[in-house]
């Protein structure tokens, strides 16, 4: 399935609405989709990026945002079959995004502050802290909005550490400095210079700068006769790595601050633009950083003197580190998908007519192999057993059916009071394309809905990581291993 990502980068842009739609991009490519990014101003540095990441990329020759930006995109999207359209960029407005609509396109609008004079996107996503409904009261009745630090999108280089918690030294010694990819206001500089100011030789700084920094030079020039070890990184692909290898970091308050939450590294946040406050500010209010306040009335001495208290004091650095971990999961790609693949997804009750269909899907070897009785179904076993299914009121039974009505696959809750079992399994031509976990959240939520079950329960082979991980996407957490018919199984467990 084909989708349209709408997102510039530039120097004066910056790369950050264009990183975040490569991490939904990333994900779309794991459900064996094809994103197609559609430029209209970006840097060479990008789009060799994107390329790398086997992203087609068109450019468009119209100014970025106009009206006629809106119908080349849309026209292009007819043109590749593509059902969705995700557009990240303060320059899209409300004519835009209605626009795109008019054309019968689904359209998934990044924001980071109410931007707009409408929204009439089908889903609407603010990833930040201070994201709240009160920015969007001028939205379709249609429009869903996912808010909040739990959709932050984080590209693929970052999902690797999700298991990772960061140890924490009596002294930081290994600073990260990265001021966002263009740096318009040179304030990478300015943080050298507090950094030379400590005359501390037991430090050793990295400082990233985006492929379009136009202060290289001065950059350079501000190294010179440095009392410790510092570094220019520019265009770098492995920021997650990076910033595992730091103690504590210096940052601009743009999309960079939710991936080193997630990091859990310890951070001095600069605002160097006006929709950074927000996001500085909140993250202070939660004790993930400290904001350092506007980049201009930021003095040298007083950046040297915040860098020494950080740099000294592990107790205000275990606590960052502690409370920023809270605030990012590393779930935000997975959880935009599922809502995408929810849009596509339909349930209904299973039917009498369903019977041979569920024993077909239930007997294809592949299914037989991870279930936890392996042996094959007769077909007169399965009738029997199907029939007491549809006449037993403790059993909630589903068929998912995709946008065409086409069945692709089945969930089962059988339920004792407020708890339920679930078992589900899918059509063997639409495994591998994110439907599983789409699926089981959606029944897990119409089941809460529609009855008085408050827990359910899923029980998995425990060489079975695909579905572990399906479950885990649904919102599902691992409680336990467990033997099931002789088998050892992971215990999964979703609540209300």
């Amino acid at each position: 399935m084909n989708v349209i990502f709408r997102a510039d980068a530039n120097a004066q842009i910056g790369v950050g609405h264009l990183m975040r739609c490569l991490a939904l991009a990333q994900a779309w490519q794991d459900v064996k989709g094809h994103p197609i990014f559609v430029m209209a101003a970006e840097s060479s540095a990008a789009v060799t990026r994107l390329k790398s990441k086997g992203i087609e990329i068109v450019h468009l020759s119209t100014q970025p945002g106009a009206i006629d930006d809106a119908i080349q995109t849309a026209h292009l999207a007819r043109e590749r079959d593509a059902t969705w359209v995700v557009v990240d960029g303060y320059h899209f407005d409300a004519a835009y995004q209605k626009s795109i609509k008019d054309a019968g396109l689904k359209l998934l609008f990044i924001d980071d502050h109410g931007h707009a004079e409408h929204y009439f996107a089908d889903m609407l996503l603010n990833q930040n802290l201070h994201a709240n409904e009160a920015l969007y009261v001028n939205r379709e009745p249609y429009t869903r909005l996912l808010l909040g630090t739990r959709y932050v999108l984080l590209r693929k280089e970052f999902l690797k550490w999700c298991e990772y918690r960061r140890e924490i030294p009596n002294k930081a010694k290994k600073i990260l400095v990265t001021m966002g990819g263009g740096d318009p206001n040179n304030l990478t500089t300015k943080v050298i210079n507090a950094l030379k100011k400590l005359a501390d030789s037991d430090l050793a700084v990295k400082i990233i700068i985006g492929p379009s920094n136009p202060h290289i030079e001065s950059l350079q020039n501000a190294l010179l006769l440095a009392p410790c070890s510092m570094r220019i990184i520019q265009n770098i692909e492995n920021m997650a790595d990076l910033m595992a290898w730091a103690d504590m970091a210096i940052s601009a308050g743009g999309t960079t601050s939710w991936e080193i939450a997630f990091m859990g590294l310890p951070n001095l946040v600069i605002a160097t633009a006006d929709n950074q406050r927000p996001v500085a500010e909140q993250l202070q209010e939660v004790g993930a950083s400290e904001y350092l306040g506007w980049h201009k009335s930021l003095s040298v001495s007083e950046l040297a003197r915040k860098l020494t208290t950080l740099l000294t004091t592990r107790r205000v650095r275990m606590q960052m580190a502690q409370k920023a971990q809270e605030v990012v999961d590393g779930k935000g790609t997975d959880r935009v998908l599922m809502h995408i693949h929810r849009k596509k997804l339909g349930l209904r009750p299973v039917r009498k007519e369903d019977c041979r269909l569920l024993w077909e899907w239930t007997s294809a070897p592949d299914v037989r192999a991870v279930s936890f009785s392996s042996e094959p179904i007769p077909r007169d076993e399965h009738v029997k057993w199907f029939n007491s299914k549809l006449t037993d009121s403790q059993c909630i039974f589903y068929i998912s059916t995709n946008g065409k009505g086409t069945p692709i696959g089945q969930i089962r809750f059988d339920s004792e009071e407020n708890e339920a079992r679930v078992s589900v399994s899918v059509d063997p031509k639409f495994r591998g394309k994110g439907y599983g976990n789409a699926m089981i959240w959606l029944a897990s939520q119409e089941v809460f809905n529609v009855s008085d079950v408050t827990v359910i329960h899923a029980h998995v082979k425990k060489d079975n990581d695909s579905s572990v991980r399906a479950f885990e996407k649904a919102g599902f957490t691992v409680a336990g291993t467990e033997k099931v018919h002789g088998h050892q199984a992971i215990h999964l467990v979703l609540q209300k």
